[in-house]
């Protein structure tokens, strides 16, 4: 049975775990037709396009 043979201080511990709650950052891409950047597989916020077809209707304010 394996035992540690001195204490692990919390900081060092803390220290192990840093890595485990690191995110990756978010992918984005191009949209074809307005060229704003937004997550793949999404629908554009800024023209509404998705795979070169209108998709949601922007009203323009």
């Amino acid at each position: 049975m394996a035992v540690p043979k001195t204490k692990v201080s919390k900081s060092r511990k803390n220290m192990r775990r840093s890595n485990v709650w690191k995110l990756p950052a978010p992918a984005l891409s191009k949209c074809t037709q307005c060229g704003a950047l937004k997550t793949p597989h999404r629908v554009c916020k800024d023209c509404g396009y998705y795979k070169g077809r209108l998709v949601v209707a922007k009203s323009e304010d």
